[in-house]
């Protein structure tokens, strides 16, 4: 079967994903304008923003891919105050992203999840409730995480980076704190109580084969996620997996399957909301526009202060750490413009497949948090 009538079919198979992971020059041309073209049929040219805070780079987890890393001594280690947070909420509400995303390392403690519930409950008093939240806190029990749901939050990012539970353990320790199926229980739990549920994974890992990527690529079919992040790997000098990176493809070769994770996504999962992630724009100047020029509908630009920014370093070199709100939003409307896209202000950019199925399940209070 060749690859155009690979993407004229209505439901991919395994195999059909492995080949267009694998296609080239021409072939690879026509995936990426039939994603393209996927995505303005179901979800137009428009891009939501996330006015991303990152709250504390205190973690508790040792992955071992991340700067963050609980083992890792060689920086500082921040919390953000209230003070702080709620001045990145109001400017996001003051440029029109619409909605705020929260992200800190790993922590479940009561103190941690009980300042998270302050936070968003004060986040919703801005404009009276007019900003969307999405979490992005690692694994909780159901009771805070639905705690945090209640209070307002919405949306919530739970990356696996790693569908296969043997590929998992090599990019993390085994151990009670690192726990293939706790995590995979974390994402069922969200989904039953109602979040907009995300994960996501990252590409051209020591280790990966294209057969994992393509199983990633079911997985989140398989869950019925509402929206997905992926990214380029981009190796870390400072955690147990830097001496693997030449056994890596290179940044160029990373940033092209990235590409070819998100338009294959983008076919299976028409109506899903997908990041286009920084480590694209960190690997490759363009590498956010490419991102959404292949199906991709979300960027989060980054509100946090600039004195922090270098402290919340998962990969090394990371794009747009000096960046200033206002510049990066300018910034942004100027190179959307340039691929024929456009940023959708004051909106909370909700998953169009999300409300599909909210609605179609009626009368649930999940749709009391719907809005275009």
């Amino acid at each position: 079967m060749n690859i155009t009538e690979i993407l004229n079919k209505a439901n991919l198979e395994k195999e059909d994903i492995k080949a267009l992971l694998a296609a080239e020059g021409d072939d690879k041309k026509l995936l990426f304008d039939k994603a393209l073209q996927t995505k303005l049929q179901h979800l137009d040219n428009f891009v939501h923003l996330r006015g991303l805070i990152e709250y504390s780079n205190i973690c508790t987890k040792s992955c071992l891919y991340c700067g963050v890393r609980s083992k890792n001594p060689n920086f500082t280690r921040y919390q953000l105050s209230d003070e702080e947070v709620l001045e990145c909420a109001k400017l996001a509400h003051d440029l029109g992203y619409g909605s705020v995303a929260l992200q800190s390392g790993e922590r479940s403690d009561k103190d941690f999840t009980d300042k998270i519930t302050y936070l968003v409950k004060e986040i919703k008093k801005i404009d009276n409730g007019s900003l969307g939240i999405t979490l992005s806190l690692g694994e909780q029990t159901e009771d805070v995480y639905k705690e945090w749901f209640e209070a307002g939050a919405h949306r919530y990012l739970l990356r696996i980076e790693a569908s296969n539970e043997e590929l998992y353990y090599k990019i993390h320790p085994h151990d009670a704190k690192h726990d293939f199926k706790t995590r995979l229980n974390c994402i069922d739990t969200l989904l039953k109580l109602g979040y907009q549920t995300g994960t996501g994974v990252m590409v051209g890992l020591p280790f990966q084969t294209l057969d994992n990527l393509a199983n990633d690529l079911i997985f989140f079919r398989e869950k019925d996620v509402a929206m997905v992040g992926m990214g380029p790997f981009i190796p870390h000098p400072d955690t147990p997996l830097w001496p693997y990176r030449d056994q890596i493809p290179s940044a160029n070769e990373r940033m092209e399957l990235t590409l070819k994770m998100i338009a294959i996504l983008r076919l299976m999962m028409p109506e899903i909301n997908m990041v286009a992630a920084t480590a694209n724009q960190t690997v490759d100047p363009m590498g956010r526009e490419k991102a959404i020029a292949v199906g991709a509908n979300v960027i989060m630009p980054n509100l946090t202060p600039n004195e922090f920014r270098e402290n919340y370093l998962i990969y090394p070199d990371k794009a747009c750490v000096k960046d200033k709100p206002d510049q990066c939003q300018t910034c942004l409307d100027v190179r959307l413009a340039a691929i024929g896209h456009k940023v959708l202000y004051n909106e909370w950019g909700d998953s169009l497949a999300f409300r599909k199925k909210m609605e179609a399940a009626s009368h649930g209070d999940a749709s009391s948090v719907i809005r275009k």
